[in-house]
């Protein structure tokens, strides 16, 4: 029951993750630092560069929402627990998303161009992600453990 009520709690994390800033730039040391969170980066990358907005959307909203919804729908049966692997790749293809936001992060800073800071967004993004990869894991081991009794 608990992990039921956790893995729902994600659905209303994950937006306020995309909302919240992951991090603070700025041009030159001296001049304030504008936040950055998913959802601005997003609205940059459609006026710029529209294939790539496609792909951070995928990856950064729908993959772990989607897996979010699938995972609650399996703990609550109203999908077939051999969804799991499919929503195993979706996780996946979240966590690629917090990879390259660390990644940009990387690269920014070792070119010293400006000030970077990572803000309190980047670290509930990823917790959103890897809870969702952990609660996915913990119902297909539910699952498992509940067919071995009903095969019994």
């Amino acid at each position: 029951m608990i992990l039921r009520v956790l893995t729902l709690s994600l659905l209303v994390l994950y937006p306020v993750a995309w909302f919240a800033p992951l991090m603070r730039a700025g041009l030159l040391p001296l001049f304030e630092l504008s936040e950055i969170s998913v959802i601005t980066g997003l609205q940059s990358l459609w006026k710029s560069d529209v294939i790539l907005a496609l792909i951070v959307t995928a990856f950064a909203l729908f993959a772990p929402y989607l897996k979010t919804i699938g995972t609650a729908l399996v703990q609550w049966d109203l999908l077939d627990a051999r969804a799991m692997p499919v929503l195993h790749v979706l996780g996946k293809l979240a966590m690629a998303d917090v990879f390259l936001i660390a990644l940009y992060i990387t690269v920014v800073k070792g070119i010293g161009v400006g000030r970077l800071e990572t803000a309190w967004g980047l670290y509930l993004f990823t917790a959103c992600i890897l809870a969702s990869i952990l609660f996915g894991m913990l119902t297909e081991k539910s699952g498992l453990n509940r067919k071995a009794r009903s095969d019994t």
